[in-house]
């Protein structure tokens, strides 16, 4: 065999290689529905795992009120709380919020959670973490929740 032989040989398995490889890859490539089905598993879940945070904050801090939150930027839950103060002899209103939320099924594949604070009149807290569906960590999502919610506490008390 000569080398012009041998080089098509080898050019032809390179292409078989690389054939191969783009099969694998489209079925791992997740479809439009299955992505959906998916977040949608994932957002159940979270949604569950944040309400039962932010109540358990609630219950340890009172005064503050558990509501659920859905709307278009997402799924989950707020407690807020509002509080009176004087300031300089003034009566001043002073509010406090925390909302997570699972963000909704966007083109980018991805589930993401957001969580917003305010301590007193000022916004003290901001967090997000995203992560591809194909490659979601439920335990790692619920333990970042579970941080922000001991953070934003942490917080809250030391005001």
């Amino acid at each position: 065999m000569n080398f012009r032989e041998r080089l098509e040989q080898a050019a032809q398995r390179g292409r078989s290689q690389r054939s191969v490889r783009a099969n694998e890859e489209a079925a791992r490539a997740l479809s439009e529905e299955e992505c959906k089905r998916r977040h949608a598993s994932h957002r159940r879940a979270l949604t569950d795992h944040i309400e039962r945070c932010l109540k358990q904050l609630a219950d340890g801090f009172p005064g503050f009120q558990l509501q659920a939150v859905m709307e278009e930027r997402g799924w989950g839950a707020a407690v807020v709380r509002d509080d009176v103060g004087l300031d300089g002899g003034k009566r001043k209103s002073l509010y406090s919020r925390l909302q997570v939320i699972v963000g909704p099924f966007t083109e980018y594949r991805v589930l993401a959670i957001e969580a917003k604070g305010t301590i007193r009149n000022k916004e003290t807290f901001s967090r997000n973490h995203y992560q591809s569906l194909a490659e979601v960590d439920d335990p790692r999502f619920r333990e970042l929740i579970e941080l922000w919610v001991l953070d934003y506490a942490e917080m809250y008390a030391a005001t």
